[in-house]
């Protein structure tokens, strides 16, 4: 298996993520037109839906391939810059279905610019310490905090809480990456296998809160 494959586990789990995503998308863009019929709507939706499978995609694409080492390196780079490209599609129906208005589109606005400057980042600087790279991430992702009050009044408690659930993990996730603790090194899988799935369960969270409680 390894002789086709670099890193299965690793692999296969993306891949689940990439192809789960893909039903997501269509879930997702039919419920919204169903339920609103909303071209903003669908637009947001379709660019979440679509920031997903980029991800999972990428990093499916990565994990799997066996090649030579500039291709590989080059994945890597396709593969960490779609955190970004993650981060802003599912900021995306937040901002523009949730919350909405002027408030919605300057945040909009400034995820996707941090998201573009991640991206170029990523691809011209990949050298660069990896608490820096962890410290983006999060930080990115965190900073609805400061419009949690705005967004509190339109998204309900339970829409709230697969948010900070999902915002959570995927934390979790970046610090594991980071730090690489040693406990988490099994046979079979390490830290790299288990940051893996709490990103696929963030994904999870943040879809949920999207589906049942954003449209």
């Amino acid at each position: 298996m390894n002789t086709y494959i670099r890193e299965p586990i690793n692999g296969f789990t993306h891949l689940f993520g990439a192809l789960i995503s893909f039903a997501g998308l269509l879930a997702l863009v039919i419920k919204a037109s169903i339920d609103s019929g909303s071209p903003l709507a669908i637009t947001a939706v379709t660019i979440f839906g679509i920031s997903l499978i980029l991800l999972y995609s990428a990093s499916a694409t990565y994990h799997m391939v066996v090649a030579k080492d500039h291709i590989i390196a080059f994945l890597r780079k396709i593969d960490h810059s779609m955190i970004f490209i993650l981060i802003a599609g599912t900021y995306t129906p937040i901002c523009l279905i949730s919350l909405g208005g002027t408030t919605g589109w300057i945040l909009f606005i400034v995820i996707n610019t941090l998201a573009l400057f991640g991206v170029l980042y990523k691809l011209i600087w990949f050298q660069a310490p990896r608490w820096l790279s962890t410290a983006l991430y999060v930080a990115m992702g965190w900073i609805i905090i400061f419009f949690s009050p705005s967004l509190s009044k339109v998204l309900s408690t339970e829409g709230m809480l697969l948010l900070l659930l999902g915002g959570i993990t995927y934390t979790l996730g970046a610090f594991i990456y980071w730090l690489k603790p040693k406990f988490l090194e099994f046979k079979h899988m390490g830290f790299h296998e288990i940051f893996h799935l709490f990103i696929l369960g963030g994904s999870f969270f943040h879809f949920f809160c999207i589906f049942y409680y954003v449209l």
